[in-house]
């Protein structure tokens, strides 16, 4: 054999062995459970107070501009008994899926219904991409089965999901900056973009900037190296992505205390997905993995790369 043709194939084997270990990197099981019960207690907060839609919105024609996506799916038109229907089955299904019991059942019928009202909610308004993630994390997390707060065994599958949502989290920030780009225009960098947005949405903390315009001119172009950056934390190791999902989240909480915005479902996401949060629970049981070998916990607790 041409002993190039056997390097390139050589070294082709190892791309792809590179690209599966990086996609099914395994986690702890408890990484799911937390981020589960988390996903899941979430819903009833959405449903009262984030994204209420009420049973009047049945009767609001008018203001009903379906999407994209219920078109293609040939939805009707939400009725008051839908509304009601779907806001009470997600309150008892979502904390009954909290507790891990009928993980994919219970998982499956929440996402669904979840999306349901997701399109409901963003028919009647404008469409928030802080969403996006969340009904990733919502898709794949009964794909894992059963998960324990303790199960600290290391599982492809649990590892495979948190990708799934670490890429979700990426994707999020990346689009933002290119729809920006796309919609907006290089004018949005070099224009009075954030001064708009004190001025319409400032907070006491922010007013005061009103008077240094120059720093908001920065702060936008560093908003958009930041988004369009975001896909290194995919690939660093996790002492290194730790002290970025920090950064990450001091960004989301200075837009909240400046202009009062804040991303909740996808703030849950990324701190939950790429942080060892199994180390919340304490005494987990360590099981054997196929060579015989025990793994300790700080080795599953920084095994997502």
């Amino acid at each position: 054999m041409d002993p190039l043709m056997t390097a390139r194939q050589g070294a082709g084997k190892v791309a792809a062995n590179a690209f599966l270990s990086w996609w099914f990197s395994p986690v702890p099981k408890a990484r799911i459970a937390v981020f589960r019960t988390a996903a899941y207690l979430f819903i009833p907060l959405d449903v009262l107070v984030l994204r209420p839609v009420s049973s009047a919105h049945a009767s609001a024609t008018s203001l009903y501009q379906p999407l994209i996506v219920g078109k293609l799916l040939h939805l009707p038109h939400p009725t008051a008994g839908l509304i009601d229907v779907l806001r009470w089955a997600l309150l008892i299904l979502s904390v009954a899926a909290a507790t891990g019991r009928l993980p994919r059942l219970l998982g499956a019928t929440v996402a669904l219904l979840y999306f349901e009202w997701i399109i409901i909610a963003f028919s009647f308004g404008k469409v928030d991409h802080d969403r996006f993630a969340y009904l990733v994390a919502l898709a794949v997390l009964p794909t894992v089965g059963k998960a324990a707060f303790r199960d600290r065994t290391p599982s492809e599958a649990a590892g495979w999901a948190m990708r799934c949502v670490q890429i979700g989290v990426v994707v999020t920030y990346f689009l933002a900056a290119w729809a920006k780009v796309r919609f907006g225009g290089w004018g949005w960098v070099n224009s009075a973009t954030l001064v708009r947005a004190v001025l319409r949405r400032g907070t006491f903390i922010a007013d005061p900037l009103l008077h240094h315009a120059e720093l908001l001119h920065w702060a936008q172009w560093g908003i958009m190296a930041f988004e369009f950056a975001s896909p290194v934390i995919l690939f660093v190791r996790p002492r290194y992505q730790y002290p970025m999902v920090v950064g990450f989240v001091l960004f989301h909480l200075s837009v909240l205390a400046t202009v009062t915005i804040m991303f909740w479902p996808h703030v849950l996401c990324l701190i939950f997905c790429f942080l060892p949060t199994e180390r919340l629970v304490r005494g987990g049981a360590h099981v054997a993995e196929p060579d015989g070998r025990t793994p300790s916990p700080d080795a599953a607790a920084v095994s997502s790369g």
